[in-house]
């Protein structure tokens, strides 16, 4: 039987081998294409080419000259990974566009900014720091709740809040049978009816503190996030942005055991 031609595939047996580059998946995904595995299943179907060549093996490894092509489309060398943190204000979305038209965090991005993906979500009566990445590989391994990264928040709840009940949340609770992690909530100020909480969490589930809050008694009318790990709010002004620097990325990174 004569050998399989490599007309229409591409061989990656040495690139194996050499184990350099970068893995064809996270290329591509770090280039802004699609996620690690809508790639490989775009590789299954043959619409991944290097250098001309139609790639069927996810095991391949870019090297700085070769030319990768995702359903005719030719991706870029990816930038390195990159972090900035954003003010989020009250009353805009978390997310590019909105069916009901509202304002949206991309809405209030200066024009020169690169394409950004958050980390997480702030939903739209919620506020404080919104990380924002150009790489969907340090998105993801920021969001994924293995990685144990802490949030922390200013809270400010309506009612006769005790520490006692609050205590409740260090164990677990269930509410409306979604299980919500250990949450440590103490209390600050108590203003008349009103009392200001700082919360620490390390899951991020939708609507997590508010359903929380709710399921002891309390009514949220105001959240700020404060901290996401090692990156911090601070003095930011509401609606500015402003790039982590890249010494204090890696040396997060390199602190959390985040490799990329």
């Amino acid at each position: 039987m004569p050998a399989p031609s490599d007309k229409h595939t591409h061989n990656s047996a040495d690139n194996v081998a050499e184990q350099s580059g970068e893995r064809i998946a996270k290329f591509v995904s770090r280039s802004g294409g699609p996620s690690r595995r809508e790639t490989e299943r775009l590789i299954e179907q043959g619409r991944v080419s290097v250098n001309g060549k139609t790639l069927k093996n996810p095991v391949y490894f870019v090297q700085k000259d070769d030319i990768v092509i995702v359903d005719n489309k030719v991706m870029d060398m990816p930038e390195p990974a990159r972090l900035w943190a954003f003010h989020k204000p009250v009353g805009c979305i978390t997310a590019e566009k909105d069916p009901e038209g509202r304002t949206t965090i991309y809405d209030l991005m200066p024009p020169d900014m690169p394409r950004l993906l958050t980390v997480g979500r702030l939903d739209y009566n919620s506020e404080g720091l919104l990380l924002m990445t150009n790489d969907g590989g340090l998105k993801r391994v920021l969001e994924l709740p293995k990685t144990a990264i802490t949030r922390r928040y200013r809270v400010r709840v309506f009612g006769r809040v005790t520490q006692e009940s609050l205590d409740k949340l260090a164990r677990g609770i269930v509410v409306n049978r979604v299980h919500y992690a250990p949450a440590i909530a103490e209390i600050d100020k108590i203003q008349g009816s009103n009392a200001w909480l700082t919360i620490t969490i390390e899951e991020g589930k939708n609507r997590e503190i508010r359903n929380m809050m709710s399921h002891l008694g309390y009514e949220v009318n105001r959240l700020i996030r404060t901290d996401y790990g090692p990156f911090a709010l601070k003095d930011l002004p509401v609606g500015a942005i402003m790039p982590v620097p890249q010494f204090y990325l890696k040396q997060s990174l390199a602190e959390l055991k985040i490799i990329l």
